[in-house]
């Protein structure tokens, strides 16, 4: 049934017990058993609880869902899942399944230790059924949670599960709706919903490329990855404890010769990253960017059909992309920080390169030299790939950026070759020399053609 009230936490839950037709059990791992509390303190939760359970212990955990798999995965809270629901159907099918709509709710959690030396995240999943007898849906998400303290993160993520379960039965209209219910009270600050997955035939008109690319511009998550090889997942699982190379781009070409170039420039910058390394441990991987937000400030915010035309016209040729919410390199370095040490670099064409060096960075207090200090925290570099002279000077022309002249070689401009009058061509000059932008040498496949539009 519809509702188009708004209710808090507390009464999201009482509406849950009061309705006889939900019926349902609760497994919890980590950060407490926060979601089941709520349906327990605000009254009438016989009329909700099946049972609560809380294997915090691995063996005791391995026992009820199965070894092999981490303990903080989508592989052990759909293990959670499948036990639970098996075992209301298995104990209770019989008895109340005619009259019953039956849920699992299920997470898995790793939140603030008490050295504040993890990344906090979780698994929460929720099996459910819309009328009784019915085939069931599943609803998967990942969460990273921002709270400072282990016991606000804890209570994040029982604001949270009760908005999750509210949301199933009562919020799914639209995928708008659902996840607007999902995010009340909680994303925005406290909570990061960074990937998603339904099952079931309510979800058959939901598009995931779609909802993944809302949740960042609804401002859900800071960034969410698309694959290329079907390994569907949040960006931890593809960034953690890996060197990186991040190729950021607007990427409004979307035919085969624009994506071919697009490719060499990311291998041109994989490639870097494996000889300034040596025999380090680290492989690279290589990782194409974008962002939902607009590139000019002054511009509308991008459509998410053309988003994803942009996305799926670089996952055809295999690999990843990292669609992030903001459009500033440092906000890249950030998220991308938090889950991997091992050197980051950036592999930027010139006209991006000089977009993120002539931004004033109003929005920060310490404006360019906060910026550049964030975007070149730990271990961070540009690889700065050469641009077709014809070209830079056409984006020069259309631009608002000024101050900029170069000299080339062979038609092309590398970044030893770029220059910007004093005083910020002394700053230009410094990261060249310290090595924070690393000018590339233009590759002999590329110096007979032109290079519209790459990277910028």
């Amino acid at each position: 049934m519809a509702n188009t009230q708004k209710l808090d936490t507390h009464h999201k839950a009482l509406t849950v017990n009061l309705d006889p037709s939900t019926f349902g059990a609760f497994a919890e791992i980590g950060a407490g058993q926060e979601v089941a509390r709520w349906f327990l303190l605000v009254g009438g939760a016989s009329g909700t609880v099946a049972k609560t359970i809380s294997a915090y212990d691995k063996e005791v955990s391995d026992d009820l869902y199965g070894s092999g798999s981490r303990y903080v995965s989508k592989q052990r809270l759909q293990a959670m899942l499948d036990r639970e629901w098996s075992e209301l159907q298995t104990q209770l099918g019989h008895t109340r399944g005619p009259q019953t709509r039956f849920f699992s709710f299920a997470d898995t959690v790793s939140a603030r230790n008490y050295a504040g030396t993890n990344e906090p995240h979780g698994w929460v999943g929720l099996r459910f059924q819309l009328q009784p007898g019915a085939a069931p849906h599943d609803i998967l998400l990942h969460i990273n949670l921002r709270d400072p303290t282990n016991v606000l993160q804890q209570e994040a993520v029982g604001i949270l599960g009760v908005n999750l379960i509210f949301a199933a039965f009562y919020q799914l209209e639209t995928k708008e709706s659902f996840l607007e219910g999902l995010a009340e009270d909680v994303v925005r600050g406290r909570v990061e919903i960074d990937f998603v997955e339904f099952r079931g035939p309510a979800f058959s008109g939901w598009d995931h490329q779609h909802l993944l690319a809302h949740l960042v511009q609804a401002g859900f998550a800071e960034a969410v990855r698309f694959s290329g090889n079907g390994a569907a997942g949040p960006p931890s699982e593809v960034l953690h404890n890996k060197a990186v190379v991040l190729a950021p781009g607007y990427f409004g070409h979307v035919d085969a010769a624009h994506a071919q170039i697009h490719m060499q420039i990311l291998a041109a910058g994989i490639h870097e990253l494996r000889v300034e390394l040596g025999d380090a441990l680290f492989a690279p991987i290589g990782i194409f960017c974008l962002t939902a937000a607009s590139v000019d400030p002054a511009a509308s915010t991008p459509e998410i059909p053309g988003l994803l035309r942009r996305i799926n016209a670089l996952l055809a040729r295999g690999g990843d992309v990292l669609l992030f919410r903001e459009r500033e390199l440092y906000a890249m370095t950030g998220l991308v920080n938090r889950y991997t040490k091992a050197p980051l670099r950036f592999v930027a064409g010139l006209s991006l390169l000089i977009r993120a060096f002539d931004d004033p960075y109003g929005n920060l207090e310490g404006s360019r030299f906060e910026g550049l200090a964030r975007l070149f925290a730990q271990n961070v570099r540009i690889y700065a790939y050469p641009m077709a002279a014809t070209d830079l000077h056409e984006w020069i022309k259309s631009s608002s950026v000024r101050g900029w002249e170069w000299s080339e070689t062979k038609a092309w401009v590398s970044a030893n070759q770029l220059r910007h009058t004093p005083p910020l061509g002394h700053l230009y000059a410094y990261l060249l020399a310290s090595n924070f932008l690393v000018a590339m040498e233009t590759p002999a496949a590329l110096t007979a053609t032109t290079q519209p539009g790459v990277l910028r």
